[in-house]
């Protein structure tokens, strides 16, 4: 079973409207799960649904509960990424880290994902090249350079989270970042941004100045 995320503090209003959300929710399925006892045991009610099945059917929910959370959070997702289709992703910056933190900010290991650019930085592809562990993630400059010439890419954002919710960097962040921009460079491809995720909050590699 995947390590529970650690809690975050909650305001007393913040905590009742989740469990007023859950509760209702899980009554669609009438399940015997309790809305207190999620709300105590995960973050947020994002980190509950994108947690994993068996934390889930630990705390009583149901195989149909885990369903029905699943399609709220994909459908959360889709709404946000529908905000940042069909423009130039750089002049959208809030609703990019939006869809970024939906997808992303509550998961318990680490993803890394590239938005795939064409030369009007439009959104090509959307793509989780790996996942790791609840710290790491292999990155393989060949395959991402392999992929953005299949997509014929001209340029590239680089995105990964940080599931203990601190997006600073760490210098295998950093230097994983500085290996990639090296390789895509020597092709004319270009790296806009490096973003790493956390709860409710990012860091900009170009933004704090590591780009």
């Amino acid at each position: 079973m995947t390590t529970n995320p650690k809690r975050m503090p909650h305001g007393p209003a913040e905590s009742l409207a989740e469990r007023k959300l859950l509760a209702r929710l899980l009554a669609f399925s009438q399940s015997p799960a309790c809305p207190e006892t999620l709300v105590q045991h995960f973050p947020s009610i994002g980190h509950v649904m994108a947690a994993e099945p068996d934390q889930l059917q630990a705390l009583g929910l149901t195989l149909r509960d885990i369903e029905l959370f699943r399609l709220v959070q994909r459908t959360a997702c889709q709404m946000a990424k529908a905000a940042v289709r069909d423009r130039p992703i750089l002049g959208n910056s809030p609703a990019l880290l939006s869809y970024l933190q939906t997808a992303m900010g509550y998961e318990q290991i680490e993803q890394f994902r590239i938005l795939f650019l064409d030369r009007k930085n439009k959104l090509i592809a959307d793509e989780v090249q790996q996942r790791g562990t609840v710290d790491h993630t292999p990155v393989y400059p060949r395959e991402v350079i392999k992929r953005a010439l299949i997509l014929n890419a001209s340029a590239l954002i680089l995105v990964h989270n940080h599931p203990s919710g601190d997006p600073t960097p760490s210098r295998d962040d950093i230097e994983m970042t500085r290996r990639l921009k090296t390789a895509i460079s020597a092709l004319e491809l270009n790296l806009h941004d490096h973003i790493v995720i956390g709860h409710a909050s990012h860091t900009s590699f170009r933004s704090a100045g590591l780009l």
